[in-house]
């Protein structure tokens, strides 16, 4: 399956400290895991949690859920161990936080390279401050290793000086310039989490709202959030049937000038937008078979 085109609708983080959790992440559907050695695990843990972490990332006991590991940011005293473990784990990729310049990018990929990681190994580099929205673009296109953007959005808040309320207005553009620069350099875009586990429609509203901005999928910090993701960015059983619609009609009225489906004139652009659906369908298919 290429990068591009797989699943990351539901990306949950778990607590690397916590052995349960390690082991019953094995059963949730979702499409990947963040195992966390930053925010979640406390100092005086976080050795034990980077063995498990990447003891976890070397195994084979995930199926196929992406699984990446979240290090301590850049100039924390856990970073350079946590790199050179992660590096000889080689999980699906290092998630960095705090990552706010081009050149930190550049620098985390030549770290992965001479820590000798798999080339499978990707950088996901989180997005969670004023300087790195202002540097998004360029962080997005500094190195052929970054697959994935990750918005920090409780950081990003704070930072800000913001609040969390329905609807985030004061995110919305930060959101969509990075999701602007994620599809100019051609890489995928994790929402960031939804913090009230028991406000199931506020989560709810916030995934639509996520996958009318463009982005891939959603952080999520709780299992029970799953399967909301799951559908929220899935595409739709009639989006679907549409898209089968207008690939047929393409091909039928080929050569006939004019093409429409069910009344509305269909161009090229219809038909890359139905193929995409369909083969993100189809990924999301295979990879629950």
């Amino acid at each position: 399956m290429s990068d591009e085109l797989r699943p990351r609708r539901s990306v949950l983080y778990m607590p690397s400290s916590n052995e349960r959790a390690l082991e019953k992440a094995k059963t949730i559907p979702c499409d990947g895991l963040i195992l966390d050695l930053e925010d979640a695990v406390a100092p005086d843990a976080k050795p034990a949690a980077r063995e498990a972490a990447c003891a976890a990332a070397a195994s084979s006991g995930y199926g196929g859920r992406e699984v990446t590991v979240r290090v301590n940011g850049i100039g924390t005293e856990w970073h350079a161990a946590d790199m050179v473990a992660v590096c000889a784990a080689g999980p699906d990729a290092v998630v960095v936080p705090k990552v706010s310049t081009a050149e930190e990018v550049r620098g985390l990929s030549t770290v992965l390279e001479w820590g000798g990681a798999p080339e499978h190994t990707r950088l996901w580099a989180m997005i969670e401050t004023p300087e790195a929205i202002f540097n998004v673009r360029e962080i997005a296109a500094a190195s052929d290793r970054l697959s994935v953007l990750v918005m920090g959005t409780n950081d990003l808040v704070k930072e800000l000086y913001a609040e969390h309320v329905p609807g985030r207005a004061p995110l919305v553009t930060s959101l969509s310039l990075a999701v602007l620069a994620a599809r100019a350099s051609g890489i995928a875009i994790l929402d960031g989490v939804f913090n009230d586990v028991q406000d199931t429609d506020g989560f709810l509203a916030e995934c639509r709202q996520g996958r009318e901005l463009g982005f891939d999928g959603k952080t999520l910090i709780h299992p029970g959030q799953v399967e909301g993701a799951n559908s929220a960015f899935a595409p739709s059983e009639q989006a679907v049937e549409d898209a089968r619609g207008i690939l047929q009609a393409w091909e039928d009225g080929a050569g006939s000038g004019v093409v429409t489906y069910h009344g509305r004139m269909i161009e090229n652009l219809h038909v890359d937008t139905a193929r995409r659906t369909l083969a993100i369908h189809e990924a999301i298919a295979a990879g629950q078979g």
